[in-house]
């Protein structure tokens, strides 16, 4: 991820630890890509939901993305993300532990 995604993906990941409808919608961002099949995917007509600069960060991400040639996840957020789980999926989060 090129210096300008890192830097919108972590200020997404500060929403995301909030509890407000557009932190809740960043997060679903976030997990949709860390594992749309069992987090759930992304509305794209949420991103109506969020202030500009949120958009605008989200597309930076979604940019940076393109860039790969193969899929590339945020591993080094790994903990973070496992938080969101727990805070956003606390059901998702629940069955993983049970099976773990």
């Amino acid at each position: 991820m090129d210096e300008a995604a890192r830097a919108a993906f972590e200020r997404l990941l500060a929403i995301a630890r909030s509890d407000t409808g557009q932190s809740r919608r960043v997060a679903s961002f976030i997990l949709a890509w860390w594992n749309a099949d069992s987090l759930g995917g992304f509305d794209l007509s949420e991103i109506f939901a969020v202030d500009r600069a949120i958009r605008r960060d989200m597309a930076i991400v979604v940019t940076g993305l393109a860039e790969f040639s193969v899929a590339y996840y945020p591993e080094a957020y790994r903990g973070e993300i496992e938080e969101f789980i727990r805070l956003w999926r606390p059901d998702v989060w629940a069955r993983a532990v049970e099976t773990a």
